[in-house]
């Protein structure tokens, strides 16, 4: 069947992502659907749109066995699977020191992260965590065109797992970092839409920090929000 005849979804919330669904629409035939929220994420309006796939570039909550068992469900993971299954793969790879990743196009199973791979392309992780997001984005859409192209199948995944824990927004406390370099990858790396900055915490204000840009050994500059409590 021609991807004229079928529909796809694409599952995200994020702000980045809406030139990548445009993108999608005018580049790839078929009948393309965003689902922005977990409300509309349900059994009942997936039976409704019936899509052959359903592409899921940023998403924080589990995918249900319901949908995943019943449709193929491609979600695209910020590391070199096996490596760094888990939680928050942006911000444990920078905390790391790792400067680029793979971004791995995996189908959804029971497991997290866990899924065969249909393909990896690399990510550089210069730059803001929405910088990242975007550059992300580019890359996942000519992902998409590949897979409907080449009607790829999924390979099992291949090597030793490492599992990421989700970090909290209590890890964004940078009162306790002493390198400058760690202190300017933490602001970097939580400066998204919809991410918690990283900040310190006084007696009476909280302090968030944005756009950092490090100048030396010894200087960071910064946008400052100041919050009193």
């Amino acid at each position: 069947m021609g991807n004229s005849m079928r529909s796809f979804v694409l599952l995200s919330n994020k702000p980045w992502h809406d030139k990548l669904f445009i993108r999608l629409k005018e580049s790839i035939q078929g009948k393309w659907i965003r689902i922005t929220s977990k409300e509309e994420f349900n059994s009942k309006k997936l039976e409704e749109i019936d899509p052959a796939m359903i592409f899921i570039p940023h998403w924080s909550d589990l995918i249900p066995e319901s949908i995943f068992a019943r449709f193929e469900c491609v979600i695209f993971h910020m590391t070199d699977l096996p490596f760094g299954r888990g939680g928050s793969p942006l911000q444990n790879l920078i905390t790391a020191g790792h400067s680029e990743t793979k971004i791995s196009a995996i189908r959804v199973e029971k497991g997290l992260d866990t899924g065969p791979i249909y393909l990896k392309e690399s990510l550089s992780l210069l730059g803001t965590a929405e910088e990242i997001f975007i550059r992300a984005s580019d890359i996942i859409g000519a992902m998409i065109a590949e897979i409907l192209e080449k009607e790829l199948v999924p390979e099992s995944q291949k090597g030793i797992p490492t599992i990421f824990k989700r970090r909290s927004p209590e890890d964004g406390d940078i009162s306790n970092l002493y390198d400058m370099k760690e202190i300017y990858d933490c602001i970097r790396m939580l400066d998204a839409n919809g991410y918690p900055p990283a900040y310190v915490d006084l007696s009476n204000f909280k302090i968030e920090f944005s756009r950092a840009s490090l100048k030396s050994n010894e200087i960071i500059i910064a946008d400052v929000r100041i919050i009193k409590k």
